[in-house]
Order: C-alpha cells, then structure tokens, then sequence
C-alpha cells in the first residue's frame, strides 16, 4: 500500500539533520531521497544475497547467521 498524498516513507527532516551533522560540506536539496534509495537498495541485496546463501546451506529461513556471512560482500558492492 502506497503512502498517502504529502506523506513521506521516512522523516526527511531528520535525515537531513542526520547527514549535515556528518557531512562538513554543503548538501544538495534532495540528497535525503538519494541516500534512503541507496540505503534501500543495499537491504534489498542484502536480503536476497542471505536468501540465497541459506537456501544453499540447507536452512528454513533467513537467519542472522545467514546475514553476517553476506554483510561483507554486500557492503564491498555499496561502497563509496
């Protein structure tokens, strides 16, 4: 189900205070909306590359076991 009309998925303006708080440089307006769509893709992967490595193994389900074995590869993929 899709937010309403005005809503946002996340707290823009918490995000942003979040990110000029680490950042010593100028932002752009929507920087927010770029690193939450990253920030999403990079759980997406994260979750099928687990999904995928504990069907190999034999398990039920996805475990944290199974997602501390991919967390690295996963992050290597996203990193800056």
């Amino acid at each position: 189900m899709a937010p309403a009309s005005g809503s946002s998925l996340y707290p823009r303006n918490t995000l942003k205070r979040i990110i000029r708080a680490h950042a010593n440089r100028t932002l752009s307006k929507n920087v927010d909306i770029l690193i939450f769509l990253d920030y999403t893709l990079f759980l997406q992967d994260l979750m099928r590359e687990a999904a995928i490595r504990s069907k190999r193994d034999g398990e039920r389900g996805i475990s944290a076991r199974s997602i501390r074995r991919v967390r690295d590869m996963s992050l290597r993929k996203f990193k800056g």
